[in-house]
């Protein structure tokens, strides 16, 4: 593992107790950054706090990310222990199933559009305005390859993620000029806690897929978000990063 250069920085990490979220604060913390989990498990949110404080500085604060008073809470939390917030993970994602659109519950169509797109648009909503006062930040959005390809049978999975790649792109044009930076990267499937909330089907059609013919290691995905985090990324913003093991194809 490379040292990325994080010294003085203060993460918030959303979906940061387990998966990728946790691969990216291990990552930002052997880095030298100090680390928030937001997490709406409150038990594993502990367990991971626990096991990253031999690395750093971690705190964490139990949010839940569609309701906009949580996140105000977590972003007053986090600013009280820390006194700054100069990057935002936005990785908390639900998948809500498998199935024909015209089959899933519309109810669980809109919970996955509000865990995946509405909750990091509150999260921006709510950090951005620190970060323009301080005149820097780095926002990293944990989207999908299928936000770009669209995967049958996870209409609503595929439409929240590409309605966080627009986002990334929307913000980003926003930003451009306050030292803040937008991205967003495109991963394909990892083997995480998220593969339960999946068809075996489904999984086998994603490998099907991957030129690699393997799934993406969180760690793998950790370093890319962790380079988007530093100060090296000074050029790029609303920009759409892939990691797919060849998969996409724009």
């Amino acid at each position: 593992m490379n040292r990325l250069d994080l010294n003085g920085r203060v993460a918030v990490i959303t979906g940061g107790a387990r998966g990728i979220g946790y691969a990216a604060a291990e990552r930002m913390l052997r880095s030298g950054a100090a680390v928030c989990l937001w997490d709406v498990d409150a038990g594993k949110l502990e367990e991971a706090r626990e096991r990253l404080s031999a690395l750093g500085d971690v705190a964490g604060a139990v949010v839940e990310l569609t309701d906009e008073r949580s996140v105000a809470d977590a972003v007053a939390a986090t600013l009280a222990r820390f006194d700054r917030i100069d990057i935002l993970v936005n990785n908390a994602g639900i998948t809500g199933g498998n199935g024909p659109t015209w089959e899933l519950d519309p109810a669980v169509w809109r919970r996955v559009v509000d865990v995946n797109l509405v909750g990091p648009y509150l999260t921006c909503r709510a950090v951005v305005p620190h970060m323009i006062q301080r005149g820097y930040g780095r926002i990293v959005n944990v989207a999908s390859i299928a936000g770009k390809e669209g995967n049958p049978n996870a209409s609503h999975y595929s439409a929240s993620k590409a309605g966080l790649i627009a986002l990334t792109k929307s913000l980003g044009k926003e930003l451009a000029t306050k030292g803040v930076l937008v991205n967003c990267i495109t991963p394909a499937a990892a083997k995480t806690d998220i593969f339960a909330q999946m068809k075996q089907e489904h999984i086998d059609y994603m490998l099907s897929k991957i030129p690699m013919n393997r799934f993406v290691q969180v760690e793998e995905v950790a370093a890319i978000i962790g380079w988007l985090a530093t100060e090296d990324c000074s050029f790029t913003t609303g920009a759409v990063f892939d990691i797919s093991g060849g998969r996409a194809v724009y």
